[in-house]
């Protein structure tokens, strides 16, 4: 006996991730729709073998479904999402309109699966922004063993993190750069992509901080512990998929890297790939398509008593999104639905 199973906007990138994702791990799900608005009515997307086509959202009843992944904007969310839980649905939402509710769980499965039984609350569950998912996993062994202070992010974030826009944009540009009559000025970004960095996602608040850093640090503290200090630069690279950070964490407790990278090598969702010698790290393009968050470089800091610096890779539309809202699935039909 399996689940029925709505994945909400799935025309998107997102969207059709989790439907690869969802027939790649076989999640036991008995029937399967696909909404979307009424501009995409009618597409077709694939869900392993099979082709479905999409149903109007608008008009969705979702009684009787057990659970929808919800891949669509926070202002679209914040009309269907509610209607979906009062239904009885449970809501796995990838936006971020409920991640700082204290009634919603936030959850990376890897790192606070403990949380799950909070959805109740409310029927919906919150999937973290891309940067933080990834350096969560990274964080929380290392957190259990010696306790984080304080944590200094670098990131360098791929342009599908904007959606199918980003990448048309940084696509257009580098091939108008070899071509003097073809200029594609910015439109997704607030410069230029091709061949450059922005050290800009999302809005800037008012403490000189954009909304991108401020998730980062919000998130960090409910998953993990409120107690660690988190400060970061979020930057837009000319990459299209995957995300990069350059960690460095201070502990409590001195940690040795050695020790570090026997504990990350056990740790779930991890890989470490971590030789000191040309090409002995992971980058962007090894980590697509794949399920795992990279771990490299990993090296005590001198300058501080107890340091550590590390490089965290992960496809931002796999374990930054599409990935963690079905690993969410997975563990709510394990420890609370109990269907599948």
């Amino acid at each position: 006996m399996g689940y029925r199973v709505a994945v909400v906007g799935a025309t998107g990138n997102v969207g059709r991730e989790m439907l690869n994702i969802l027939a790649e791990r076989q999640f036991p799900v008995d029937e399967i729709v696909v909404l979307a608005s009424r501009r995409s009515l009618g597409s077709e997307v694939s869900f392993g073998e099979r082709t479905l086509k999409t149903t109007d959202l608008d008009t969705f009843d979702f009684t009787g479904w057990d659970m929808a992944l919800f891949a669509i904007g926070s202002d679209a969310t914040k009309i269907y999402a509610p209607k979906a839980a009062a239904a009885g649905c449970v809501v796995i939402d990838n936006s971020s309109l409920y991640r700082y509710d204290p009634d919603i769980p936030l959850i990376v499965p890897e790192v606070n699966p403990q949380a799950v039984h909070g959805y109740a609350k409310k029927n919906i569950i919150a999937n973290p922004n891309c940067s933080t998912a990834q350096m969560v996993v990274a964080l929380k062994p290392l957190h259990d063993r010696a306790t984080i202070k304080r944590v200094v992010v670098s990131t360098y974030q791929s342009v599908s993190g904007s959606g199918t826009k980003g990448i048309d944009e940084l696509w257009d540009q580098t091939k108008s750069i070899y071509n003097p009559t073809d200029n594609k000025p910015p439109r997704t970004f607030t410069k230029q992509i091709a061949f450059n960095v922005i050290p800009h996602i999302d809005v800037f608040l008012d403490s000189g901080e954009t909304k991108e850093e401020w998730k980062m640090v919000a998130e960090t503290k409910k998953i993990i512990d409120t107690k660690i200090k988190v400060t970061a630069t979020c930057v837009r690279v000319p990459v299209f998929v995957g995300h990069s950070e350059a960690i460095n964490i201070e502990f409590e407790d001195f940690l040795d890297e050695d020790e570090a990278r026997d504990i990350l090598r056990e740790s779930p969702g991890i890989m470490v790939i971590d030789k000191r010698e040309d090409g002995g790290y992971v980058t962007p393009v090894e980590c697509v398509g794949d399920f795992a968050t990279f771990i490299s470089r990993i090296r005590q800091d001198s300058t501080i008593d107890n340091g550590l610096n590390l490089w965290c890779v992960s496809d931002n539309l796999r374990k930054g999104a599409a990935l963690n809202a079905v690993q969410i699935a997975e563990l709510l039909g394990r420890e609370v639905l109990k269907k599948g």
